[in-house]
Formats: structure tokens, sequence, C-alpha cells
């Protein structure tokens, strides 16, 4: 696949894309409707992105960077475990609810055969991203005494887990249009109580 090209106006085409994305799914997202809802040329979007799928990738990669970094500077990852985790697993939880997080996860999902790359690098870009943030905080955590981990990776990846009970499936097969804030907290309390309880330090 071709790379993209960084120039001026490149998050201005971002930010329309995603919004016609969202809004018509990968396949019913032309590139005429972009560059109008970016406000360039198709000339301009073309120079920037010479492939749609290659736009999409980094209209995905961007929102979950953008989370994960917003995460890591906002969490103190000096206060107790369990506040740490607790405000981790709400970000989660809220990202994994939110109207991008279900469509992009959509979009992989319906393009996946004819474009197994999507789901690739979306992956690489989620789960992946997640995992590895959530391995540097559980690395300080053990090496402070307060979590006994030997397998930072599975850990990571069972705490990711424990943050998308039942809601996620509700969310995806559609038999819940948004979850009661209450059920939001009962996930995130159990992930926290359950992951300490497996790796709580002794």
């Amino acid at each position: 696949m071709p790379r993209a090209r960084k120039g001026r106006k490149f998050d201005q085409v971002l930010e329309g894309a995603r919004n016609v994305f969202l809004q018509h799914g990968f396949e019913g997202a032309s590139v005429d409707d972009i560059a109008r809802e970016a406000g360039v040329s198709k000339a301009t979007l073309y120079s920037y992105f010479p492939d749609k799928r290659l736009l999409f990738m980094e209209v995905a990669q961007s929102e979950c960077r953008r989370q994960a970094d917003e995460a890591v500077e906002l969490i103190d990852q000096n206060a107790p475990v369990d506040k740490v985790l607790t405000e981790a697993a709400r970000r989660m939880v809220a990202f994994l609810m939110s109207d991008f997080a279900q469509k992009v996860f959509r979009i992989c999902v319906a393009e996946s055969e004819r474009f197994p790359e999507l789901g690739h690098q979306f992956y690489h870009s989620g789960p992946v991203l997640v995992r590895e943030r959530l391995m540097e905080y559980l690395a300080k955590a053990v090496e402070r005494g307060e979590l006994q981990i030997d397998d930072l990776a599975f850990a990571a990846d069972q705490f990711a887990a424990l943050c998308k009970v039942t809601l996620h499936e509700q969310t995806i097969f559609g038999v819940a249009a948004c979850c009661p804030p209450q059920e939001a907290d009962k996930v995130v309390s159990g992930a926290v109580e359950m992951f300490l309880a497996r790796y709580g330090g002794r």
C-alpha cells in the first residue's frame, strides 16, 4: 500500500474524511464527498492520500493515538494502583462505546475479506497500542511492588478484555443503543477488582 504524504492541509483532509467515513462507511464514502467536506480539491486529497484505504487507516490511527496519548498525559501514574486502573478502565470503556470506535470496528470487519490490511493495521493502532501503554504502567507498578505480574502483555490483554464485558457485545450486535452509566461503572469496578484479585501485590 502506498504511503501518505504530509502537507499544509493534511489535518484538514483528515477531519473531513473522519466525518464522511463515520456518516457513510468506507464503501459509501466517495473521494468527491471527502474533498468537499475537507474543503480541498481532489488533486490535493490525492497528493496526500493516493488510496482511500490509506486515508481511512490514517483517520483510525490518529484517533487511537490521540486517545492513548491523552490518557497517558491526564492519568496520574503515581496515584494508588486502584485509582490508576479505574481511570484507565473508564477511558477504555468510554472509547469502546463511542460512536467513532463502534463504526470503525464495523467498517474493519465489513471490509476484512476484500481489504484484510485494514483490520491488520487497525489492530496494531488500536488494541496493540492499548496493550503497550498498559504494559508501560504495569511494569512501573510491578517495580514499586504494587502488582505481581510475570507476563505483562498477557495481563494487559486481560485487563482490556475485562473492560469489554457485556457492553462491547451489546453494542456491536445492536441489542443496546447505548449503555446506562451504572452499567459502565459496574464493568469498570468489576474489571479493576478482578484484575487486582489476580495481580495485586502481597
